[in-house]
């Protein structure tokens, strides 16, 4: 082979594996989501109803006309080259933008399940504009300090203590985060948990450490509910406790065995007796905040291991258990939870 067709050679395999690069990069896997599930009815002129509004990944605004409390609160979206080689921060515009979309003018309280940036980067910033109350992990609440949000608006949980936020009753259990497949992500993202100092960004997506990971048990006069926003567990961390509905974290469920997907149901949906599942965390931590929910991009998925076993398990538990229903939630819509 001479010289040049070596080089042409070399060319070519250079163009396709810049092709491949590019199509994982600008691509997303579908949602993991059933086109057969209905969304919960739209809240209309009922200020007593119970009513949630869904902006992606697990942050939820939960409402019952007198109380709004969010969890997690997290709007910004750093692409994948930034997260991956660069440093992050809170996005102010992206925040007014959710805050707006969400209408939210106040709140009482904003949660996140746990302090990786996905789930907390952003909870200061909006406590600090809607007055709530940071709570979450002593990570989560260095992560406050970092951002330079006051003691008076920080409030570290205790695990399996009630919180009265309105008539909302909302009980933190401490739970675990799924394991990922590959060990040096395992490593980065789980290894040294916790954040021992406050966290000023812009910093590395990694040194939003994960703290302490959260279900939440919610008790209000109207219903019980659950909010599982990792797909991890604990085993017989919920025993005794009631839900008629969950809210079920399902991002990372498709890169774990079969086992861990039936131990994981076991210990959420079945333990507290919901009958009714509505998942969240599926979608893409980096597709645009104004446009429709598109699930993970392309990348992340294949960096996960995700092998795409979400839907059919799902799918096969509706099936297997005529009581179970699925739901969906449209985004920014305020839909009713109860009655």
């Amino acid at each position: 082979m001479t010289r040049r067709s070596l080089l042409a050679a070399a060319g070519t395999i250079v163009a396709l594996a810049l092709s491949v690069v590019l199509y994982m990069l600008n691509t997303y896997v579908p949602l993991p989501l059933d086109a057969d599930w209905e969304p919960l009815p739209e809240a209309v002129g009922d200020d007593a109803a119970v009513t949630v509004r869904f902006s992606g990944t697990a942050t939820l605004l939960v409402s019952d006309g007198s109380t709004a409390w969010m969890v997690d609160g997290w709007f910004t979206r750093p692409g994948p080259l930034r997260l991956a080689f660069g440093k992050i921060a809170p996005d102010a515009e992206a925040i007014s933008y959710g805050l707006a979309a969400n209408a939210v003018q106040s709140l009482a309280a904003v949660i996140p399940v746990h302090s990786h940036y996905d789930h907390a980067m952003d909870a200061p910033e909006v406590a600090r504009r809607t007055g709530a109350i940071l709570m979450g992990s002593e990570s989560t609440a260095n992560i406050g300090r970092g951002w330079g949000l006051p003691e008076s608006q920080i409030q570290v949980l205790v695990s399996g203590q009630a919180q009265a936020i309105g008539q909302f009753r909302v009980t933190a259990f401490e739970s675990s985060h799924f394991q990922f497949a590959d060990p040096a992500l395992r490593e980065r993202a789980l290894g040294n948990p916790h954040i021992r100092a406050p966290l000023v960004p812009p910093v590395s997506a990694f040194d939003y450490r994960l703290g302490k990971a959260y279900v939440l048990h919610v008790q209000h006069p109207a219903g019980n509910f659950l909010i599982v926003g990792s797909a991890g567990y604990r085993e017989g961390a919920l025993k005794g406790l009631q839900a008629d509905t969950v809210f079920l974290g399902i991002g990372g469920l498709g890169s774990q065995t079969e086992g861990y997907r039936r131990a994981y149901w076991r210990e959420t949906v079945a333990a507290v007796g919901a009958r009714r599942v509505i998942p969240i965390h599926f979608d893409s931590l980096t597709a645009p905040l104004d446009a429709p929910l598109r699930g993970p991009l392309r990348a992340m998925a294949f960096l996960s291991g995700d092998a795409g076993q979400t839907l059919a398990f799902l799918q096969a538990k509706e099936q297997g258990d005529g009581a179970v229903r699925f739901r969906v939630l449209p985004r920014y819509t305020p839909v009713r939870l109860y009655p």
